[in-house]
């Protein structure tokens, strides 16, 4: 709450209105909204729009980046197993040229050819077998018993048939154990064939893909275009079962695609086919799982978003408060001014018009007491009415009207010039005492009781009367207004702590609330609501009370009353001869 006050600017409670004494101001709540909505489009609007951009740019580079891993890891294992398997083609396309028919036909030296194999290429190798073109198996060397077995029936060796050389896919055929089989055609000088074929299990082709470094909960495996596992996959089945996610359709090169489960989990699966073979090597990664990166990387652009975001938003509300703040102060001081110079004309008019009413007065007041006096005295020559106490009172009674019409007229003089700035020795109980006497006809009226107390060791003061006249009379007017009939208003004159004089004015009206304290002096500020004050009184006040050198206080409590504290100096500081005439209480 307090950060908000801080931020929201003190002329937002300000209603502007087309009359009276803010007809002047300009609607501050507007240009304060549409200073800061205007700054707060221009910059955050770019900075949004290329976090934005950035934000794309960034998780479709991450993407692209995961998809070329995916591509090159395929194309890479792709490499490996397609050699695999040519290498072990190749190997036995060779023994078929490099052996005649009949050597192939003999056991022992079938055996040998076999430990060979299984010597230079660790493994793989199962067993190897004769075939002759009946399908029937001539020659067997192996741990299985598969001497004499037809396979004419069999698919694949129709394929070698056809083809010459086949390379199947995984099947489980009369050992019961998933293999797959490598077979070459040999021609025999009578025009027949007969077939090698060698059996090669899947585990080289297992271990190759558990030692791939796919990270994470990744998986690879063989599928053959059937959608048929050739390994065990980690997530998707074991070998020879159907595999749970599309099979793509053919392409010749390496490919990376979006999948998903069946739950929905969004995949990222990379697949190559293997030229002569129905394998299809695929790699499936978890998107989310890819995506790791790419979520600590937006959070770390958020972030800034939202950082940036708050601190320009601070800047732009700091500085449109304080730019249209200082204009509203601005403001506030010409329209101060323009009071200052209206209310000085205007006391310069009543001074004018008060010194030209009182002299007017004055001299038939004069006539009158010549001609009263002149009476008395012709009453008092002849006994008749020398004796006649009746008329000689009302003959005084006329001369004390006349003396009593006159101190007025004296006090109207004395404060029309006062309206001009002079510096003089002053006692300051003559002052208030000549303030109160114009109020004091309103004070009898509402029986406010007005007490002047003067304490001991108060020294006169080298001041300008006609200031100290108005800061006292828009006091005690505030004072007034401020109190029921029937009230209070003390005024106490006594030394003050360190040097100076002190002046307490102190009513038992209605008090002003603790929040509005800080604010009394401010222009324009008010709590006269519905009374047509315009708030410059106290602000007037308080400058006069400046301008003299001197310090001005308040305390006040709600049903209690308020206390004016006045501490004046005994000489002005640096006096100036302007005429600072200003306005009595608004």
């Amino acid at each position: 709450m307090a950060l908000l006050n801080r931020i929201t600017p003190d002329f937002w409670r300000i209603r502007p209105t087309s009359t009276g004494a803010f007809r002047y101001l300009f609607n501050y709540r507007r240009i304060w909204k549409w200073s800061v909505l205007l700054t707060a489009i221009v910059s955050l609007v770019p900075l949004i729009f290329i976090t934005l951009l950035d934000y794309k740019v960034t998780e479709h580079a991450l993407e692209q980046e995961f998809r070329l891993r995916a591509a090159r890891l395929v194309s890479n294992t792709r490499r490996v197993i397609g050699f695999f398997l040519s290498e072990r083609q190749s190997a036995l396309e060779f023994i078929v040229r490099d052996n005649s028919p009949e050597a192939l036909s003999d056991p022992e030296r079938l055996t040998a050819i076999l430990d060979s194999l299984r010597e230079s290429f660790g493994g793989g190798f199962m067993d190897l077998g004769v075939i002759g073109a009946n399908g029937e198996q001539k020659t067997y060397v192996g741990p299985f018993k598969l001497q004499d077995k037809d396979y004419h029936e069999q698919p694949w060796f129709k394929m070698v048939v056809d083809r010459g050389v086949y390379i199947s896919d995984v099947f489980l055929g009369f050992r019961r154990v998933p293999h797959l089989i490598i077979a070459v055609k040999q021609s025999l000088p009578d025009g027949s064939f007969q077939v090698l074929r060698a059996s090669l299990g899947i585990k080289p082709f297992e271990d190759h893909l558990n030692n791939m470094e796919i990270g994470g909960s990744g998986d690879a495996f063989i599928v053959n275009d059937r959608g048929v596992l050739q390994t065990d996959s980690r997530y998707y089945g074991r070998v020879l079962e159907k595999l749970d996610l599309p099979i793509p359709e053919y392409y010749p090169s390496t490919q990376v695609m979006d999948g998903s489960t069946r739950d929905g989990e969004k995949l990222l699966i990379g697949y190559r086919f293997i030229e002569g073979t129905p394998f299809l090597l695929m790699i499936v990664k978890r998107h989310a799982e890819l995506m790791t990166l790419w979520h600590t990387t937006r959070l770390g652009l958020i972030l800034f978003l939202v950082c940036s975001v708050t601190l320009i938003l601070a800047v732009i509300l700091g500085s449109a408060t304080y730019m249209v703040r200082n204009m509203h102060l601005a403001d506030e001081k010409r329209l101060m001014g323009l009071h200052q110079m209206e209310y000085a004309n205007k006391m310069a008019s009543i001074g004018r018009m008060a010194a030209s009413v009182a002299h007017e007065i004055n001299n038939p007041l004069a006539i009158i007491n010549e001609k009263a006096g002149l009476i008395k005295d012709l009453f008092t020559i002849k006994q008749l009415y020398a004796a006649d106490a009746k008329l000689i009172g009302l003959v005084d009674a006329i001369t004390r009207s006349v003396q009593r019409a006159g101190r007025i007229t004296k006090r109207l003089l004395t404060f029309a010039r006062n309206l001009e700035a002079s510096i003089e020795r002053i006692k300051l109980e003559d002052v208030v005492r000549e303030v109160l006497s114009f109020v004091e006809k309103e004070a009898r009226l509402r029986e406010i009781n007005l007490e002047v107390d003067v304490a001991a060791g108060v020294t006169a003061i080298e001041s300008d009367r006609g200031k100290l006249q108005q800061i006292f009379l828009n006091i005690i007017n505030n004072a007034l207004a401020a109190m029921a009939d029937g009230g209070h208003l003390k005024v106490r004159i006594e030394p003050a702590p360190g040097g100076g004089v002190m002046l307490r004015f102190s009513d038992d009206g209605s008090g002003i609330p603790a929040e509005d304290l800080p604010r009394i002096f401010e222009p324009f500020f008010s709590t006269k609501t519905g009374q047509g004050g315009t708030g410059l009184g106290l602000s007037i006040t308080y400058n006069l009370v400046r301008e003299i050198g001197g310090e001005i206080a308040v305390s006040s409590e709600v049903g209690q009353g308020t206390c004016f504290t006045i501490r004046l100096p005994i000489c002005i500081p640096n006096p100036k001869g302007e005429d600072h005439a200003s306005a009595v209480s608004g």
